[in-house]
């Protein structure tokens, strides 16, 4: 398989979700029930002020996470999938369209969720990725990342992807945890000790 050399383009996720609704069964595998509990497992704190979710697709995680949260801002690049996680009612949620890193949403958050997203990037927009993400971190909050670690044509592997994440946002956010590192590698960073 050959592997993309280019960031994925908004078109490639419209695609997906206009062909069927939940392209990656997000609602119903068993995987990402596994994962969206490991993630809520791996927060650091029972609460959080202001979230955002980038690459929330049809807001299936975005619902967990808005357990925890008293807001959340939630980001696709995809607007059938916003559409779609309009419809989930979620009342402390705000769902947007647009593209990261040029569409960074405005604002400070004290917890960013990076779920199956960094490996669409190519290097350098991973690396404005993670330094926009840094400078809307609030001194006090983490980042939560996951990959999925199998095979794709995506520009990155998982473990590329965490791996790049991890250099560039390290002189921000020094503190590393990986939870969790078999089929997918879940990852916290904070600038302060756990």
């Amino acid at each position: 398989m050959s592997r993309r050399t280019t960031t994925l383009p908004p078109d490639y996720f419209e695609d997906k979700y206009r062909g069927q609704i939940d392209p990656w069964d997000f609602r119903t595998s068993a995987y990402e029930q596994q994962k969206y509990a490991a993630t809520i497992a791996a927060l650091g704190r029972p609460r959080y002020h202001k979230a955002l979710e980038i690459g929330c697709s049809i807001g299936v995680l975005t619902g967990h996470l808005a357990q925890r949260c008293d807001e959340i801002l939630a980001i696709d690049a995809s607007a059938t999938a916003i559409a779609a996680a309009r419809n989930n009612g979620i009342a402390n949620a705000v769902f947007i369209s647009g593209c990261v890193p040029q569409d960074f949403p405005t604002g400070r958050f004290d917890l960013i969720v990076l779920s199956e997203i960094l490996y669409y990037f190519a290097g350098p927009d991973l690396t404005r990725v993670a330094a926009r993400c840094a400078d809307a971190l609030t001194s006090s909050g983490e980042i939560i990342a996951c990959h999925w670690l199998g095979e794709t044509d995506y520009p990155l592997t998982g473990e590329q992807a965490s791996e790049h994440f991890a250099r560039q946002i390290s002189g921000h956010l020094p503190v590393r945890a990986i939870v969790h590192d078999d089929i997918f590698r879940l990852e916290r960073f904070a600038r302060a000790p756990f």
